[in-house]
């Protein structure tokens, strides 16, 4: 973020005297925003994942005593970098085996380092102890260790929120209705791992990122996936959770120009969440597409994604299986109606999506493109044979579309019981109501 954006966190005069409301919310906008390149600069200069995170957390804990005291300082994003690093000198100098390292870190300190950031050293317009050439490649190697394949998916999902995106565990936990100890135990596995493999902080070799960064799309793309379709709980959405993908995919993207499939999941990110003020009614009911009031759509972030997707396009090597994805996702954003949507089109990207990342999703959403553009009758087929298959047994998602396909065809007994059996399968409750309204109406 250029200077000029970054809130003024310094109190006015007039304000009186700085007070602990004012200095937690000083220390949240700074960490909110800069987490990222915070912890990852300290990661670099410690070596050290783990302590990185945890010595920022302590640099946090005194910025609320000693901001509340003095008010925030002229940089608070240095200040907290040097208290941080300060912190992890006193870890060092506490283990013995690791003087040496102590000693090197004390230099760097000492090296033109002599303010907190409380007062601007003379002659300097920042204090801030990292090198601005590095910012960037900071930012991306903490997203590439959070996503680590080492750590399981869970703990990629906690950790990237935790150490890239700033969240609280209290707001992970929120976010994903699990209880706070839950979160703070995966992200205290997640480090423990990373130290245990000894995995450094740094960026992957150029010929392993193309592998390793869909890890770290696929984190983004649960996040996101969580925040636009609750999985469990009373709320179709969470979109807070949904906005923060959007920012750290915007990030990704920014850092790897490079890479079509960073622009091609920031574009189905920004089409599927510029559909969200008209997805749920005044309770929070869920709003079918069809029923959906399409001026309530936001247009600002369809032109945003048009952008990213015509981005991805012309790198030149193709559109993978997200950049399709957000293809997909504009012809419903671009269409006036459901009746007017280009549905052979989606029938053709889906087939595409079928061949370059094959699963029964996939499948199951090219059978509803399909009874949209020639009719149920063979879209069933394709169903049964999914059903057959045995894939998404568990899933609320496949009963619910045969439930769709036969009520169409005038097979109303059946229709019923598959959209009973899906309200019993889904999880969420918003979800679970427009399925047994809909079995109601049949009977």
């Amino acid at each position: 973020m250029a200077r000029a954006d970054r809130p003024d966190l310094t109190p006015a005069a007039a304000d009186g005297p700085p007070s602990a409301e004012s200095a937690r919310r000083a220390v949240e906008a700074v960490w909110r925003i800069e987490s990222a390149r915070i912890v990852g600069a300290l990661a670099r200069y410690t070596g050290d994942f783990a302590l990185a995170e945890d010595v920022a957390q302590e640099a946090l804990a005194q910025a609320l005593v000693a901001w509340s005291r003095d008010g925030a300082p002229a940089s608070p994003v240095g200040w907290l970098l040097t208290t941080a690093r300060r912190r992890a000198i006193d870890s060092f100098r506490r283990k013995s085996a690791l003087e040496e390292r102590y000693a090197m870190l004390a230099g760097q300190l000492a090296d033109g380092e002599f303010s907190s950031g409380t007062v601007v050293a003379p002659g300097r317009s920042d204090d801030l102890p990292w090198d601005p050439d590095r910012v960037d490649d900071d930012v991306l190697a903490l997203m590439f260790t959070a996503c680590h394949p080492v750590l399981a998916p869970q703990a990629r999902v906690a950790l990237t929120l935790r150490v890239v995106g700033g969240l609280s565990t209290e707001e992970i936990a929120r976010a994903f209705l699990v209880p706070v100890p839950t979160i703070q135990a995966r992200i205290t596995r997640a480090k423990k791992t990373l130290a245990a493999a000894h995995v450094p902080f740094e960026l992957p070799p150029s010929q392993e990122r193309p592998g390793r960064l869909g890890g770290v799309l696929s984190v983004l793309y649960v996040i996101f996936t969580e925040g636009s379709t609750a999985t469990t709980g009373d709320r179709l959405l969470r979109p807070e959770l949904a906005y923060e993908a959007i920012r750290l995919t915007r990030t990704l993207a920014a850092l790897l120009p490079g890479e079509p499939e960073a622009y091609g999941l920031l574009a189905l990110f920004e089409l599927t969440a510029a559909r969200f003020a008209a997805r749920t009614g005044p309770d929070g009911e869920a709003v079918l597409l069809e029923d959906q009031d399409r001026r309530l759509w936001d247009r600002p972030a369809i032109r945003r994604a048009l952008a990213a997707l015509g981005r991805a396009a012309a790198i030149g090597r193709g559109l993978g299986p997200y950049g399709l994805q957000a293809a997909i996702a504009a012809c419903h954003a671009t269409a006036p109606s459901v009746e007017e949507t280009d549905w052979e089109r989606i029938v053709l990207l889906y087939e595409a999506l079928g061949r370059v990342a094959p699963s029964p999703v996939v499948e199951l959403n090219r059978a509803v493109a399909l009874a949209m553009a020639s009719g149920p009758r063979q879209a069933l087929s394709m169903v049964d044979a999914l059903v057959a298959s045995g894939h998404l047994s568990d899933s609320y998602l496949l009963p619910s579309v045969r439930g769709e396909l036969l009520v169409r065809l005038g097979r109303t007994t059946e229709a019923r019981a598959e959209l009973e059996l899906a309200a019993r399968l889904c999880r969420n409750t918003r979800e679970r109501s427009v399925l047994l309204r809909k079995a109601a109406a049949l009977e």
